[in-house]
């Protein structure tokens, strides 16, 4: 991922977060769980096995 590819990636993210935060409980805590597991996956590489 270059440097651009990665801005538009942290300009997008607050959006997303604004529009989770719109939804029911239940569905922002899956959201949640999901934009955790894929920034993990950006950080770690994306080469590490998830658990379950």
């Amino acid at each position: 991922m270059d440097a651009q590819e990665k801005n538009g990636a942290d300009d997008a993210l607050v959006p997303r977060l604004n529009l989770i935060e719109d939804q029911p409980l239940a569905a922002r805590a899956d959201a949640y769980a999901q934009v955790h597991d894929e920034l993990r996956d950006q950080l770690e590489g994306g080469d590490v096995p998830r658990n379950g």
